[in-house]
């Protein structure tokens, strides 16, 4: 089991208010390393097994003549895609591909979009563009594609255990888009190609990686278990399984280990269409289950900003307010936003109309990571529905971006934090995983009348550089003025020779046009139509500079950073400042 994430309490704090837990914490990685290099052999030869003749005899068995139910989907459909496939197009954001010479397994397309085709995720927006009649002939005509290019052989592009339990929630909701034909053989072939799909996740849910990946192949086969007649002990493996893949892809506080506040609305959808299997079989879901999608959806409400849309962290874009509403919706699940999640690391701070998101825990485990970001005590602020202060934002789930550009949007540069000598609070390898960096968070958050209090300290640069980064942020009550100080403190052995620069970075959202003051050491954030806002800084040189931004379509947009600069000794500086909404 990998442990990402270690809490160490200081003194007994006071009770809660709001799920607010204050005092002092000590946030540890418990497991920095990505896989071995035996793991790695292993899994490659698990993947090269699947197309021998032995795994191809272990798919073999009876196949069913019908399924025990139909499941609702309880995620609505995009009419307008619907529509495009109908036209002939299958689209996902900007993407496109042609269904009338459609390669299910073609290379080189974003890997957003593959899975996307894969998981067949597409049928619930062509069931919204109009009756069966109308989406059942090309719902088949894509299935008949696809069994042509996947039914017989097994590979890592079509068979991918997360795959396949996406695939089998979604063939079974949408199950009169698929099994209406009167063709006998068709019919026969989708469902035993189920069937064997589910023998597939018998032998390999437990090899897919931990986190989401995971909790979907073990969802595919509770699926089967319900659906398929005969699939009592599937079922009991299944939920074994899943007790198992929420146990350690999970944190207690409903967090995902992956720390990506785009899989966290993944993980609620997933568990939602699961629920609804249960649903339709009139069988209670195991505690488990129940509780994961209780606790995500105010984690997830948590890192959402004022217009209702996601922050950007570990590399997710700000995906909309409607995908996070919709997730929120099928899930059946009201509550209040988590202000502080202890141990998935994001901290909430509101006041009036003004919201703000911080990231207050080390990245996540480098072998959990998919993308994860050198974020630390970075922020996001919004007031209302215009966000002001923003991170970069990131590639998932759209996967459209050049791979320059996903690696850049990773980087601390990329995010409304404190850079130290041009360089990352923790190493991203060429390979794309995650090195060494911040192990330790030390946070403290305190709740008062005027003020909500946050101070996070992290360890990143103590080993190259020997500073600690230590960030404090004061929103007042009425969420007017964000007050803010970073402090660089001398930590450690190591002694740096000489100065080391350092870099404040605020990355504006689209929309915010700034403009600097006479005496340098200040800007206006005017927004059209929108709140004034002051921001002022004391102990570096205030620049203003190009940025850019992910839209939660995964589309680029340029932008405006303050950027204060400047130069810190072995014993450390004090960079104070502060964003005040003067309208």
């Amino acid at each position: 089991m990998v442990v990402a994430r270690r809490i160490e309490k200081g003194p007994e704090p006071l009770p809660a208010e709001d799920g607010i837990e204050p005092g002092r914490r000590l946030i540890r990685v418990g497991d920095d390393k990505g896989q071995s290099l035996a793991e790695r052999l292993a899994a490659h030869f698990n993947r090269l097994t699947w197309n021998t003749p032995f795994h191809s005899f272990r798919l073999r068995g009876r196949f069913p003549l019908k399924l025990l139910g139909v499941p609702r989907d309880p995620i609505p459909g995009d009419r307008e895609a619907g529509l495009d496939i109908m036209d002939g197009e299958v689209t996902l954001g900007r993407q496109r591909a042609d269904t009338a010479t459609l390669d299910f397994a073609a290379s080189g397309r974003p890997a957003g979009f593959a899975d996307h085709l894969q998981s067949f995720a597409w049928l619930r927006d062509l069931a919204a563009a109009g009756t069966r009649l109308d989406s059942a002939p090309y719902a088949e005509g894509l299935m008949k594609r696809w069994l042509t290019r996947h039914g017989e052989a097994v590979d890592e592009a079509g068979w991918r255990p997360d795959l396949w339990g996406r695939r089998i929630l979604n063939w079974a909701a949408h199950a009169p888009l698929i099994l209406s034909s009167s063709d006998l053989v068709y019919r026969s072939t989708v469902l035993n190609t189920l069937a064997r799909g589910a023998r597939h996740l018998d032998r390999t849910a437990d090899k897919a990686p931990i986190g989401l990946p995971r909790i979907a192949a073990y969802a595919g086969t509770i699926a089967a278990g319900l659906l398929i007649p005969g699939g009592d002990p599937r079922l009991i493996h299944g939920e074994q399984g899943i007790a198992k893949a929420l146990g350690t892809g999970v944190h207690p506080d409903g967090g995902i280990v992956s720390r990506s506040p785009v899989e966290m609305v993944e993980l609620i959808e997933l568990l939602a269409q699961l629920l609804a299997v249960y649903e339709e079989r009139r069988r209670e879901p195991p505690t488990p289950v129940a509780h994961a999608l209780a606790k995500a959806v105010p984690v997830l409400l948590g890192v959402t900003m004022g217009d209702g849309a996601l922050s950007s962290w570990q590399g997710g874009c700000g995906l909309t307010p409607e995908r996070v509403a919709r997730a929120v919706a099928a899930s059946g699940i009201r509550t209040r936003p988590l202000r502080q999640s202890r141990e998935w690391g994001f901290q909430r701070l509101s006041g009036g109309a003004t919201v703000v998101v911080a990231d207050c825990a080390p990245p996540p485990a480098s072998r959990l990571a998919r993308g994860g970001c050198a974020s630390t005590l970075a922020f996001e602020l919004s007031d209302g529905p215009q966000r002001i202060i923003v991170n970069c934002g990131g590639d998932k789930p759209w996967g459209a971006l050049p791979h320059a550009i996903t690696e850049a949007l990773r980087t601390s540069a990329a995010h409304s934090t404190l850079v130290l000598a041009d360089s990352n609070s923790t190493a991203i390898h060429t390979d794309g995983s995650l090195g060494k960096g911040v192990t330790l968070v030390e946070l403290d958050r305190r709740e008062e009348e005027t003020a909500s209090r946050i101070e996070g300290t992290h360890d990143g640069y103590v080993r190259r550089l020997g500073l600690q980064h230590r960030r404090k942020l004061a929103l007042a009550a009425d969420g007017r003025e964000l007050g803010g100080e970073d402090v660089l403190l001398p930590s450690g052995s190591r002694k740096s020779n000489g100065l080391i620069t350092f870099a404040l970075r605020f990355h504006l959202a689209p929309g915010v046009e700034p403009t600097a003051t006479a005496d340098g050491l200040g800007a206006l954030l005017r927004v059209d139509g929108g709140p004034l806002w002051q921001f002022r800084c004391r102990g570096g040189a205030l620049s203003i500079e190009e940025s850019i931004w992910i839209d939660g379509d995964g589309r680029p947009a340029s932008t405006s950073q303050l950027v204060v600069t400047g130069e810190t000794p072995a014993g450390g500086t004090s960079i104070s400042w502060a964003l005040k909404r003067a309208g």
